[in-house]
């Protein structure tokens, strides 16, 4: 694992601090966050966190406290609610990994680029097109992924109604791209 770079700079006391830290806390805290959070690869930077924490807050003075664990697991407890707060807000779990083997053939050429633009806007025309109740089921369904019986239950109607609704939206769209 590729730890992030710091701008932070540590003076010789701060470096020793950070040793005892990785000497006496290291092993409990990865065992402490990985019984809080699934997210194995952010273990470590994790830990770094708190390590970098404790430095800048008071440097090698702060661990000389009475009780050093309990401010380091303090300070762990903050980073595991900013880490969580951070994957909310910035919707880590919706992003995928670029992977250069499966990515590596797309064109994005200008001419490609528009293209793509001229069949999304061909596409949303034909969506426009229908009935607001038979759109707005079809969007739910094909884009949104919802089942029949929930699209059913939020709109309070039938399941049979939905599925007339979903015919008749892929029997329009299946025409117009045939004429077009």
């Amino acid at each position: 694992m590729v730890r992030r770079q710091r701008r932070y700079e540590y003076s010789e006391e701060d470096r020793a601090a950070l040793d005892r830290l990785d000497r006496d806390f290291r092993r409990s805290l990865l065992s402490w966050f990985g019984r809080r959070t699934r997210d194995r690869a952010d273990l470590e930077d994790m830990v770094q966190e708190v390590f970098e924490r404790l430095i800048k807050r008071g440097g090698a003075s702060e661990l000389e406290r009475q009780n050093p664990s309990a401010y380091v697991f303090e300070t762990a407890s903050s980073v595991l609610t900013d880490h969580l707060r951070k994957k909310v807000t910035h919707h880590s779990d919706a992003h995928e990994p670029f992977d250069q083997n499966r990515h590596e053939g797309a064109d994005f050429s200008p001419e490609h680029v528009l293209m793509d633009r001229q069949q999304l806007a061909r596409a949303t025309a034909v969506l426009l097109e229908l009935p607001e109740r038979t759109r707005v089921i079809f969007v739910l369904r094909r884009l949104e992924g919802m089942r029949l019986n929930d699209i059913a239950t939020r709109l309070g109607i039938s399941v049979s109604a939905v599925e007339k609704h979903m015919q008749r939206a892929i029997t329009h769209i299946m025409r117009r791209i045939d004429f077009e």
